[in-house]
């Protein structure tokens, strides 16, 4: 989340903030802002839109410090807050010449996505009163998709995400505006639910080392029948994704070859150290699903983290990966 009104107003903000890359075509990227105001997300929104597909407003954070600023998950009791910001940055995007016709210009280079991240109310009938508000006219809605985080701002992420609150929510919304889901996304083949969006002949799968943990996963799964939400459009993971890069690959836990895409991106576009050390820490250790197997035990990731320099990091690396038979003769693989 990038605070919107820093952005504009900062442009050491900026330049620390969002970083692009101008290496060829670019994956869509989307922007989520946090914000209180409508001018504020519509002027930061003009300024990333050369740079990304579209822009996203967070209504889910619950951290006391954003909550205290208007910000994220406070903005769940301001719904016509949110609808107005939603309207404004739509209005300036389009005064700027971008697409904001959500179908109508999926094809169109010009086009950019409008969208909305939430968690839910400890009463669902407020969370079906604030979409309500957001969505706007069946016609004509205000924004281009939806994000869903079924837990309330009070409920920690070690509690389960409330799949029948996700239900009620996609079978009431999912015909409107397509619909994607946030939390406890750890693997795959390990959700709490099941969907046609999880249809196996289209998910590929790869477990990296065979464990029982993953067949007692299975075996509670089969004792408990899964609730099915067949109006979800997609799936949006925060800690996961950190632990494994390659989650959306199919890959139950991080698979050395992230680590070596990783560290060859590095060489291209550098990160601070200590954030290279940050990211390498997360995708080297036990992974958030029922997989927990590590590529790298807890020493070993302590003497990564003693590294001071990158130099010492890649030979510390090189040396892991023959040891451990990770890479070739060399050690970490060079990814072109």
């Amino acid at each position: 989340m990038i605070l919107a009104k820093e952005f504009n107003r900062n442009r050491f903000a900026r330049d620390s903030d969002l970083t692009i890359s101008t290496n060829g075509p670019q994956p869509p990227t989307v922007v989520q802002f946090g914000a209180n105001v409508p001018q504020e997300l519509a002027r930061a929104s003009t300024l990333v839109a050369p740079y990304a597909g579209g822009v996203d407003l967070n209504c889910g954070c619950p951290q006391s410090w954003a909550c205290a600023e208007t910000l994220g998950a406070a903005l769940m009791e301001k719904r016509e807050l949110v609808r107005d910001m939603v309207i404004e940055t739509r209005e300036y995007l389009r005064r700027d010449g971008w697409g904001v016709g959500k179908e109508k210009d999926i094809d169109n280079p010009k086009g950019r996505s409008v969208s909305v991240k939430i968690r839910v109310h400890k009463d669902l009938r407020k969370t079906l009163d604030f979409i309500t508000t957001v969505l706007g006219p069946s016609q004509d809605r205000h924004i281009d998709w939806l994000t869903i985080h079924p837990r309330t701002r009070q409920t920690p992420s070690s509690t389960p995400i409330n799949v029948e609150a996700l239900e009620i929510l996609t079978t009431t919304f999912g015909d409107k505006v397509p619909i994607l889901l946030s939390g406890d996304v750890f693997t795959l083949n390990s959700l709490p639910f099941t969907s046609p969006l999880l249809d196996p002949a289209n998910t590929p799968t790869f477990t990296s080392k065979s464990i029982t943990t993953d067949n007692i996963e299975k075996k509670k799964q089969q004792q408990t029948p899964l609730l099915n939400i067949p109006k979800l459009s997609g799936l949006m993971s925060a800690r996961a994704i950190l632990a494994n890069p390659a989650l959306y690959a199919g890959y139950d836990a991080c698979p050395w070859e992230a680590v070596e895409t990783f560290m060859s991106h590095l060489a291209r576009a550098p990160l601070p150290f200590k954030l290279v050390q940050h990211h390498l820490s997360e995708m080297c250790a036990p992974g958030m699903g029922p997989n927990k197997n590590a590529l790298l035990s807890k020493a070993e990731r302590n003497a990564m983290l003693s590294c001071t320099n990158m130099v010492d990091l890649v030979d510390f690396l090189d040396e892991k990966a023959r040891e451990k038979g990770y890479g070739d003769e060399f050690g970490l693989r060079r990814v072109v």
